[in-house]
Parts: structure tokens; sequence; C-alpha cells
């Protein structure tokens, strides 16, 4: 470790089974409040939609709500999938929220739909369309954010002028050739698409143009982190990971499920290959098992920042694997 990294968390707000959205709701404050008061250094809220047990659609609402239940924490979108809206709006949301929560407020956009064909074609008739705008819609809302834009036809109240950092989400190479190219942040979503993780920030760093925004390269991975007091409590606690990745490629809608004592007898060889390349991204463990694992992980991929999601049953074993995983990157930062 050359440098301290930061620790943030990405929150999904996923609805277990036999809970609701307003339990869930609950669930995320605890957790935002108890990273605020650990230290870390931002959470980021999903957008998500036609998901029965995944509680973050109306991402901006949510982000405001977080916000408001904590103090120092940045809060902030992880991502917004910008072609499912207007740059102008987008603009207007989170220039308010930057208004009422200042300097705390983070802008990260993402291209995908982050839903099923159909549903995205609900939400905007012209996706497919303004997803290949992505990098010019990414430009139109760098100049709404602009205190130049005040002599333009249309205008941003109350975002002009502000400053919302917008980082570049991706899980392939043209996320990463955007991000270098407009000298924005770039994080890459390795929970679920960890493949080409390390070729993509090796990409950004190689072609990485300085900008007004940033004079050199950064980046944050997003991996899975489920910790717990011993490696076989952290173990059976994974379980619903692997169970919820399971249920994404048979298209099965379930709440996260509870662990199981073996993933053998629910998943056939063909689909544990696949959710194993789809989780890849993983650490579990103790603290010394994963102080051990994510040296040699934030060493090799020379991450900046590291961000972690833990999608796990119980709400207080979650709330442990937070605590933890903060000692463990305090410990590596030592």
């Amino acid at each position: 470790m050359k440098k301290p990294i930061s620790v943030s968390i990405l929150e999904l707000a996923i609805i277990t089974q036999d809970s609701n959205a307003t339990e869930t709701f609950q669930k995320t404050k605890d957790i935002a409040q108890l990273a605020d008061r650990l230290g870390y250094k931002r959470i980021w809220l999903a957008e998500h939609h036609n998901m029965a047990h995944v509680a973050s659609t109306a991402t901006v609402v949510l982000i405001g709500y977080v916000a408001s239940q904590t103090e120092n924490i940045r809060v902030g979108s992880g991502g917004i999938m910008l072609p499912n809206h207007s740059p102008l709006v987008v603009a207007e949301q989170f220039g308010t929220l930057e208004t009422l929560y200042p300097n705390r407020i983070d802008l990260g956009l993402g291209r995908a739909p982050g839903t099923d064909q159909p549903t995205a074609e609900a939400i905007r008739k012209d996706f497919f369309e303004q997803a290949q705008r992505f990098p010019q819609n990414v430009s139109k809302l760098q100049e709404y954010f602009s205190s130049e834009n005040a002599s333009g036809k249309v205008r941003a109240f109350p975002a002009e002028g502000l400053n919302v950092p917008i980082w570049i989400l991706g899980s392939s190479m043209d996320s990463a050739a955007l991000a270098a190219a407009y000298g924005l942040p770039y994080a890459f979503a390795g929970h679920f698409a960890p493949k080409l993780m390390i070729q993509a920030f090796e990409f950004y760093r190689e072609n990485f143009q300085p900008s007004e925004y940033l004079d050199k390269p950064k980046t944050m991975a997003c991996v899975n982190i489920i910790a717990a007091d011993t490696n076989e409590e952290a173990e059976l606690l994974s379980t619903s990971l692997y169970q919820m990745f399971l249920n994404l490629i048979r298209n099965d809608r379930k709440g996260l499920q509870p662990p199981v004592s073996s993933l053998d007898d629910i998943m056939n060889e063909a689909e544990r290959f696949h959710v194993n390349q789809m989780t890849a991204g993983t650490f579990t463990g103790n603290k010394e098992q994963l102080i051990t694992d994510l040296r040699k992980f934030i060493n090799y991929a020379r991450i900046d920042e590291l961000m972690v999601t833990s999608p796990i049953f119980d709400h207080q074993a979650k709330l442990k694997s937070i605590q933890i995983t903060k000692e463990v990157i305090d410990a590596l930062n030592e």
C-alpha cells in the first residue's frame, strides 16, 4: 500500500425475502448512518427499474433521503443511467441536491438502462438512440453545470456554477475510453462484471487526458465484500450473494435469500460457471483474511478508491460486515 485508500459503499437497496420497501429504506438509513460514523467517504445508490426486489428505482429521491439522514459522508449515484433522462432534468435534480447538501453530492453516470428492453422503452421511447448519444449528453450535462452557460438559451437552475463531481461508471472498455477522453474519474462495476476491470483501468490510465475537472487519472473499483468474525461465518453469509446471481441468471425474481449450508444442491455446473464469472470480484472472510486479500487486489489494480457492496441477508450481520471492512481498510492504511 503506497498511499492511503478511501473506502465507500454502494447500497443497492435490495429487498430481502419476506421484507418490503419500507423496511429496506430503514435499513438503508441505518447503513448510511453507520458508514457516516465510521468515516466511509461515500455512499452511492444505484438506478434499477422493473425489479420487484430492488427499492432504488427513484434514485434521486433516495439520495436526498440518505443525505438528510447523514452529516459528513458524500452521497451520490452509482449510477444515474443517463440515457433514461434528459441532461437538463438531471442537472436540475443534482443542482438541487448540491444546494441542499453542499459539498456532499456525487453524480455517477452510466450508459446502460438499468433494466430490461421493454422497460427501457417504457421509460424513454428513444432510449437506444440516447444510449448512442451518451458522450454528447455527458457534455451537455457539464455545460448545464458550468458558469459559462449563463448566456445560454436553456439554463439549469440551481445547478449553474455548482461543483458536482461527475464520475463515469462502467463495465467495459467503452466507458474507460470515454472517462479518459473527458478527463473524468472512472468507477468500474467489479461487483458483477469483473472480467475487464484491470484491462479497463490500464486503458483509462494510459489514455487519460487532463481536464479542468481532473489533472490525473482517478480510479475506483466496486467489489463485493462479505466480512464476519470467522472465515466460516463469512462463507455462510456469502451464499446469499451467490443465490442472488443465480436468480439473475435464471431470471427468477426473488428477494435476497437467506444463507444455505451448501450451494451444490441448488445450482448445476453451467450455472456455477456463470455465477463464478460474475462474482470473481468478491472478497470473503474475517479481518485477517481480508487484509491479506484486499492488499493484493488494491496493489494489483492500482486503484485510488475502493467501493464495496455487501448483499447479506441478516441486517445486523451486514452492519457488522461494514464495521469490519472499515477496520480492514484502516489497517491497510497504517
